[in-house]
């Protein structure tokens, strides 16, 4: 559920975002009732527009409907390219054949690297879909878990993993 009027960045604004990252169902709900308020928040992503006032009952059927439509999520078991190999249930990473040990944060965070190839993610980016609640987190812990674990993929030459830094912008992993 996504208000439009939030304080800093708008509704439409995060609606953008969550777009270009997902496809989780989205329910906006909001005051704004006007034809093109609604029409911008379904044009924009919105699966589905509620307007203030609603009945508790109507709001918790249409979420039920969201998620009767929404598409399964599709887990991956297991990821591999010719630097990394991941088995997502045993939670294990192995580079170059040799086992690597990675803390949950690590893993998540090589997660979310493998699982966006070639884009670039910026800290903000990577803090939410890495650490999930990144309340009192600040970017600058991204550097630094982005350089531990570079540093635990490959110890001798933290050079040769493919997360590439992007200057001003955030990170990228190259495969």
């Amino acid at each position: 559920m996504l208000d439009v009027t939030m304080p800093g960045l708008d509704g439409y604004a995060t609606l953008e975002r969550i777009r270009d990252l997902s496809d989780v169902p989205v329910l906006m709900l909001t005051a704004r009732g006007e034809e093109l308020e609604r029409v911008r928040g379904l044009g924009g992503g919105a699966d589905d527009y509620v307007v203030k006032p609603f009945g508790h009952q109507e709001l918790v059927a249409r979420v039920q409907a969201l998620l009767r439509r929404a598409r399964p999520a599709t887990v991956a078991e297991s990821y591999a390219d010719d630097f990394v190999e991941i088995d997502y249930p045993a939670r294990r990473v192995t580079v170059r054949g040799d086992e690597v040990q990675l803390t949950p944060l690590e893993f998540r965070l090589l997660s979310v690297f493998v699982r966006h190839p070639n884009q670039v993610l910026s800290r903000e980016q990577l803090l939410e879909l890495a650490w999930g609640d990144a309340y009192g987190v600040s970017g600058d812990q991204v550097k630094l878990y982005v350089g531990y674990l570079r540093r635990k993929l490959d110890p001798e030459q933290a050079d040769a993993v493919p997360i590439e830094t992007v200057r001003g912008f955030g990170y990228r992993y190259n495969r």
